[in-house]
């Protein structure tokens, strides 16, 4: 789903999609002339493998996202939560694509494995 900067406007417009069992929904709406604020909820269950023996399995996610979206190159060291569009079109499914990826990155350990501090493994 894309959404073009001249599109929205300082009135919150409501959008919702899905990617790989997560959901993404929220409002867009413009801060200034070239700065738009996402304000949403990353929701579902995504399937993650554990850190530690490689099962996988599925972990639920509930979260709240608010990200600045520019479409000119932002210098902002205080932020860190700015995603820029230089072409001028926000590309939800790219943001949500993001998250997944992220949130995939993280450590993650399943029942078996999680509060384990010694764990040693014979070949």
């Amino acid at each position: 789903m894309q959404i073009a900067f001249e599109k929205l406007s300082s009135t919150p417009k409501p959008f919702e999609l899905s990617l790989q069992g997560v959901s993404l929904s929220g409002t867009l709406h413009k801060q200034h002339h070239d700065t738009v604020i996402l304000d949403g909820t990353l929701g579902g269950t995504l399937e993650v493998s554990c850190d530690r023996c490689g099962i996988s399995f599925d972990v639920d996610i509930e979260q709240p996202l608010k990200l600045e979206l520019s479409q000119h190159t932002r210098q902002n060291k205080d932020n860190l939560d700015i995603i820029e569009f230089l072409d001028g079109i926000i590309d939800l499914e790219y943001i949500l694509q993001s998250e997944i990826d992220s949130i995939k990155s993280t450590y993650h350990y399943c029942e078996k494995c999680d509060g384990i501090d010694n764990f040693e493994v014979e070949i």
